[in-house]
């Protein structure tokens, strides 16, 4: 029996390709690391060179901008903003709970358990968290990834084979956006923990709305057909436990349809690793703005 605990909270169309990211859309960090990588090769000891890289292209906060210390380090006060992720939770959805205990349940999970396996996010979902979705998601800074993905990578450990896998964007959507957010994310997770990164073994094949407004039964009618893995690629999926990719966990519509496709094909475990995990408080905001899952 599980324990009920207290919450915190006909013709085939070809999509032409996508444009490539504008020279701005990387962020200053992006720039200033190819410029240090550039000099790195020179004699050890004070390279001038380096230093006028470092008073061009001081490291900035990710979040507001200000100069920081360090790449991909946060200022003071949005450090203290974010809310790491690291105490006991829900094993189904991954809401925190106040008190600990193995396999507990919150009570949603417990009257519909989720398809997938769990969901390991680094931070709560709030202002500063948001901003870097935003900025990576839409505001085409694809350099926020290795920010982010430096802290999702932590949620990869202990997951020894392994297989990361980024939730697919529809073809037409790639195009506008020129990038699969959640698949940089994945890059830069695998990069740091040293799993294999698929991003052909689930596709999106039908184009849909944002989730944002809609109720549970429209979400769910909205995805229905929208994932599915190819014939051809079921194999590698054998026994495997897969780490879905994506970047903001809000109602698990999206993350839980692609679990379902996943499973069937013959994936042992499916667990959610996120950026962020929208709690209660911040559900309907999330949902509005449409922070979640494309």
């Amino acid at each position: 029996m599980k324990e009920i605990v207290p919450c915190k909270a006909g013709r085939r169309t070809v999509a032409p390709q996508p444009p490539a990211p504008a020279i701005e859309d990387f962020g200053s960090g992006h720039w200033r690391r190819l410029c240090r990588n550039a000099v790195s090769g020179t004699r050890a000891g004070v390279n001038p060179l380096r230093a006028v890289i470092d008073f061009a292209l001081p490291p900035r906060c990710p979040s507001c901008g200000t100069i920081v210390a360090a790449d991909d380090a946060f200022c003071e006060p949005c450090w203290s903003k974010l809310d790491f992720l690291s105490g006991p939770a829900c094993a189904g959805c991954g809401l925190p709970f106040e008190v600990a205990g193995d396999d507990m349940l919150c009570a949603a999970c417990l009257a519909e358990l989720p398809p997938h396996d769990g969901v390991r996010a680094a931070v709560a979902y709030g202002d500063v968290a948001r901003a870097l979705v935003l900025k990576l998601k839409h505001g085409r800074r694809i350099g926020m990834a290795r920010t982010i993905g430096r802290h999702m990578a932590r949620g990869a450990a202990g997951e020894d084979g392994a297989i990361l896998i980024p939730v697919p964007l529809h073809r037409w959507r790639i195009w506008r956006r020129g990038f699969n957010q959640s698949a940089l994310l994945a890059r830069e997770i695998g990069r740091r923990s040293g799993h294999a990164v698929e991003t052909g073994l689930i596709e999106r094949r039908k184009a849909t709305p944002m989730l944002g407004g809609l109720g549970r039964t429209a979400r769910a009618r909205a995805l229905r057909g929208a994932f599915a893995v190819p014939s051809h690629r079921k194999a590698q999926l054998k026994g495997r436990t897969v780490l879905l990719v994506d970047d903001v966990y809000t109602s698990g519509a999206t993350a839980g349809a692609c679990a379902k496709v996943l499973k069937r094909a013959g994936a042992a475990r499916v667990i959610i690793l996120c950026w962020a995990r929208v709690l209660q408080d911040h559900v309907d905001e999330s949902l509005a703005l449409g922070d979640g899952s494309d």
